[in-house]
This record gives C-alpha cells, sequence and structure tokens, in this order.
C-alpha cells in the first residue's frame, strides 16, 4: 500500500475527504518524525511503538573486493509491534 493509497483507506473508514485525511496522515507523520528526532519514544497502545536506537559502528566488507570498511554509527528508528497488531497478522 503507498501514500495514496493509504489515504483513500483513512478517508473512507473515517468518512473524511481526502484532503482532510492527507492532512491528518501528514500530521501524524510530522508529530512522529519531531519526536523521534527529540529522542522521545512514540507509543500507539495495541497498534505498535516507534523508538530511536543507536547503533555502533562496525567493520563490513565491500561486496565487489572483499575488503574491509568501516561502516560509521548511526541512529535509526525501530518498531516494535503491539499485540493486538501482532495477532491480527497471524
Amino acid at each position: 500500500m503507498n501514500k495514496a493509497e493509504l489515504i483513500d483507506q483513512i478517508a473512507g473508514q473515517a468518512k473524511l475527504s481526502k484532503a482532510d485525511a492527507k492532512r491528518a496522515l501528514d500530521a501524524f507523520v510530522g508529530a512522529t518524525t519531531g519526536a523521534l528526532k527529540k529522542g522521545d519514544r512514540v507509543a500507539l497502545v495495541g497498534f505498535g511503538s516507534f523508538s530511536v536506537s543507536k547503533r555502533n559502528a562496525r567493520t563490513g566488507r565491500n561486496p565487489q573486493t572483499g575488503a574491509p570498511i568501516t561502516i560509521k554509527a548511526k541512529k535509526v528508528v525501530k518498531f516494535k509491534a503491539g499485540s493486538d497488531l501482532a495477532k491480527s497478522v497471524q
């Protein structure tokens, strides 16, 4: 499902116009992004939680040459599914 299809689904289920559904989705994405940038955790009970984790620097290999390379440390976004979501997809 892409963003346009998600907007269609939100509009249909919430009985909103597509423009309102797009604004709501954009607001959710913006608020979630802002919270994660600050290092906060975003938890939606039953759905799941988004958090930021630090990945340490490590040594990898160049797949073409096999030469060792250093992969820099960075922050990554993690999502952990909630119990309701996990049960519904089984």
